[in-house]
Order: structure tokens, then C-alpha cells, then sequence
């Protein structure tokens, strides 16, 4: 072969491994982190929203759980909420996505709090397809976990359908509940997509 082909050669699959480098550094094109998800270990349905001012944030509430009732036949309540004054509040409806901001990456990071033990973690939330939710959740910073949950359009029984702070639906923690006089909070309508089996 020429000198001045291999050279040919060569300058082509440096710039076609430059072009493959760099899609491969940009990250996937977000899609919208809103709507009804089913949880991957099959115990909850979660709505996220936006919210805060602007609608900034990221909010997620519990609408649907695998168990919702106690051993006593009661609904479960957030028992071992660090706060007594939520202590009583029921488990369905209370908001687990703690007003999320949007990072560097585009991705929504802050707090997700889990009323089975009334701890809160970090938490990174995207979505990178319209019908999954990557929920990467970290304990101390070091252990993390990424689970995947699944975007659902059809209601479920026992799940709550009515708009967010409205009578019969999920319930805004005080800092992230509308303020007087704003606008009321569209409802969340989650996109056509196969029930889980």
C-alpha cells in the first residue's frame, strides 16, 4: 500500500474514532421525568410532578401501594417519621420525592425520603426513554443502587387519581405545597403505556 493511502487511512479512522468519542460523551437526550411510575420491585406507584417555584423542582408522591393496609387492617401510616407531626399521616399520598433541582447532567438530584424507615437518602433521577424512569439512590454517598422504574397509563384499584393538594389526592410536604394564591396544580394525566404484569 502507498505511503500516502495508509496516511489516508489512518487520518479516516481518527476522525471517524473522534466522531464515535464524542456522540459517545454527550449523554442521551432527556425525556420528561413526569407521570405515573411503577416502582422495579413492584410494591408502589409514584407520581412525579413538577414543582416549586416555577416548576423548577421535581416532586414524586406515593399513589398506589403493593400493601396499604397494616396488620391491624388499618391504612399504613408514617410511623417512623423523624417528625412526630407526620407520624400520623397516612403512608398513600404523602410525597417521597423531596423537590429534586436539575444538576449539571440535566438529571434531578436532592432527597427521597422512605417511610418504611422514616430515613431520607440522596437521590438522582432521569430519563433518558419515555417510558422508564432511572431512580439512582445513594446511602453515606458510596452505596448506590439504580433502579429502573416503568411509566403506566392505566389505574389501578386503590390508586389515587386526583390532583396533587386537592381533596383525595396526594399530599404536598409544607415546603413544597403551592402558596396562597398560586394556581392550582394541573393533574398529572400519566402517557398511554402497557400495565405492568
Amino acid at each position: 500500500m502507498p505511503v500516502r493511502s495508509a496516511r489516508v487511512s489512518t487520518l479516516a479512522l481518527l476522525g471517524l474514532a473522534a466522531a464515535a468519542s464524542a456522540l459517545g460523551a454527550n449523554p442521551a437526550a432527556a425525556a420528561d421525568p413526569t407521570g405515573t411510575w411503577f416502582t422495579e420491585d413492584g410494591r408502589a406507584r409514584v407520581r412525579t410532578e413538577h414543582c416549586g417555584p416555577g416548576g423548577a423542582n421535581l416532586c414524586g408522591y406515593v399513589v398506589w401501594g403493593s400493601k396499604p393496609l397494616g396488620e391491624d387492617g388499618k391504612p399504613k401510616i408514617d410511623r417512623y417519621n423523624p417528625d412526630p407531626k407526620r407520624q400520623a399521616r397516612p403512608l398513600l399520598g404523602h410525597q417521597m420525592i423531596l423537590g429534586l433541582k436539575k444538576n449539571d447532567d440535566g438529571r434531578f438530584a436532592g432527597k427521597i425520603y422512605n417511610g418504611d424507615n422514616g430515613k431520607s437518602y440522596d437521590v438522582t433521577i432521569w430519563s433518558e426513554t419515555p417510558a422508564e424512569l432511572s431512580v439512582k439512590g445513594c446511602l453515606l454517598s458510596v452505596l448506590c443502587q439504580t433502579q429502573t422504574w416503568t411509566r403506566v397509563g392505566d389505574v389501578v384499584p386503590g390508586q389515587i387519581t386526583a390532583a396533587t393538594d386537592t381533596p383525595g389526592g396526594p399530599r404536598s410536604d409544607p415546603e413544597w405545597a403551592p402558596k396562597p394564591g398560586a394556581a392550582p396544580r394541573p393533574s398529572a394525566k400519566p402517557a398511554g403505556a402497557p400495565a405492568p404484569k
